[in-house]
């Protein structure tokens, strides 16, 4: 183990995110999420001068108090739920809208997003770091590197010679990735030898099992480039016929696996949220993930600042998992599927909350869970948790309010599905604050007024695909005209 790393916390097994996301969310049913690691130059100190509004720290403080206790007294139990009509996903997405190039100021977030790629390519195996500088990767990051690449592309940032090379690589590497006991790929690898990796020991072989929650975001970018690019298609071929692809589902779940004390664990996966968004990629595999898709049996209403938020009912007191709710799963829905997973509705209201809490509180708001540039290393930043409103939690439910911060993926891509006042209050804030010399950075500290200078291939490449969303006009996987189940 490298030295300048240190090992952050575990962070979602079902998602995987070694950014953080595999979005890596702890959305696995009792086993141990996720790990990463940050370099410690990428450790900063508090900035302890001013908060958000100019006052001096211990006046932030003291309006960090004041948001506990207006996020405290935001809940209203038995919520306002969306009416049964509106509580399905739609069977094919709205009418596209007019495709229109971006404005000069997109297109330089975009070239600035795709700057992590560019210093985190790993050109022996065409693999992304996860996090900036580590060679650490999991199949939820190469999704993102995927949706970074064909953006890059589409964009017009780098030449399709340069993506047809790097595309080639990428894919020949997932079609021979030495796989967890001969079926699926490993939650995590060593970017540069391929070697099955435990979070954080890039030199020393270990299986820790797959995740399905990962492996269902790298399908839906697989069809999308086998069906946007067809010449790549004998490439993505290869990659399903590689996987033993039935072990992902059981009886209409989706499934993934844990080794613990040396023995495998084969275990449901997902909540509401990334459990829709990841069973639709399987779907267009041909897998039965009927249950998984399922939006509204385990769904029940909390009004959080009086806008009815829905949640997944098996918290962790009744399965041991988290039922994190947060916005990343229905922005990538949004602009991949077209809401083909999750209900609109759904996403309306958690938007309109996260609006809600800014009205009432004057706090910028628009949260998702990822990795952090200090100890814990990474959290999820939720509207409802476990309930509790407003929790910011680590995978073991330690509560870190004071590591809140606005997501720039999350700002980013609310916006461009959304393009309200509010959603150019957010996407305004990230270009101004949270640009770093390599990527944007993950977000903006809450608390502790100060950039969460962490820099990871998940953030980057959600702006990337957000903003070719922005300019087709159009689901990608609409886009890309990929064949629907």
């Amino acid at each position: 183990m490298n030295s300048d790393f240190e090992p952050p916390p575990r962070g979602r097994v079902a998602f995987t995110i070694v950014s953080g996301i595999a979005t890596a969310i702890a959305l696995i049913f009792g086993v141990e999420t996720l790990a990463t690691k940050f370099p410690n130059p990428n450790m900063v100190k508090r900035d302890t001068t001013e908060s958000l509004d100019g006052q001096p720290s211990d006046m932030f403080n003291a309006h960090g108090k004041r948001l506990a206790q207006l996020d405290a007294q935001s809940v209203q139990w038995e919520g306002i739920p969306v009416p049964p009509s509106q509580q399905v996903p739609v069977k094919r997405p709205a009418a596209s809208v007019s495709a229109q190039p971006l404005t000069p100021i997109e297109q330089a977030i975009a070239r600035h997003a795709w700057e992590y790629f560019r210093n985190n390519w790993n050109e022996e195996t065409g693999l992304v770091n996860s996090v900036n500088n580590f060679a650490s990767v999991t199949l939820w990051d190469q999704a993102a590197a995927l949706a970074a690449l064909v953006s890059a592309k589409e964009l017009g940032i780098i030449a399709t010679s340069e993506f047809e090379q790097k595309l080639d690589r990428m894919l020949k590497t997932l079609a021979k990735l030495p796989l967890h006991r001969k079926e699926l790929p490993n939650k995590v690898y060593n970017a540069k030898t391929l070697i099955p990796v435990n979070y954080g020991k890039l030199d020393q072989v270990e299986e820790i099992g797959w995740s399905a929650i990962d492996l269902g975001r790298m399908v839906i970018w697989l069809q999308i480039v086998g069906s946007r690019y067809p010449k790549f298609q004998p490439q993505v071929a290869a990659i399903r016929n590689h996987w033993n692809v039935q072990r992902l589902t059981k009886q209409g779940q989706m499934f993934g696996t844990s080794v613990i004390n040396g023995k495998e664990q084969y275990h449901q996966e997902g909540r509401l949220g990334y459990e829709n968004y990841a069973a639709f990629g399987l779907k267009l595999w041909g897998l039965n993930v009927e249950k998984a898709l399922e939006t509204r049996s385990n769904t029940a209403f909390v009004n959080l600042y009086n806008q009815g938020v829905p949640y997944d009912k098996r918290d962790y007191a009744k399965s041991g998992a988290n039922n994190y709710v947060l916005s990343e799963p229905y922005i990538l829905d949004g602009i991949e599927t077209g809401f083909q997973s999750l209900p609109k509705a759904y996403a309306d209201r958690i938007l309109a909350a996260q609006e809600a809490r800014y009205q009432a509180t004057n706090q910028l708001t628009a949260v998702t869970e990822d990795n952090l540039d200090r100890a814990p290393h990474f959290v999820y930043n939720t509207l409802f948790v476990n309930g509790q409103p407003w929790g910011t939690i680590t995978d073991t439910r330690t509560s870190r309010p004071d590591l809140r911060f606005l997501s720039a993926k999350a700002a980013i891509g609310w916006h461009v599905l959304y393009n309200t006042p509010y959603t150019e209050k957010l996407f305004q804030f990230v270009q101004t604050r949270l640009k770093a010399d390599k990527g944007w950075y993950n977000g903006f500290y809450e608390a502790l007024n100060s950039p969460n200078r962490a820099l990871t291939a998940n953030n980057n490449g959600i702006i990337l695909e957000s903003l070719l969303y922005q300019q087709v006009g159009q689901p990608l996987l609409q886009w890309a005209k990929v064949p629907l189940p």
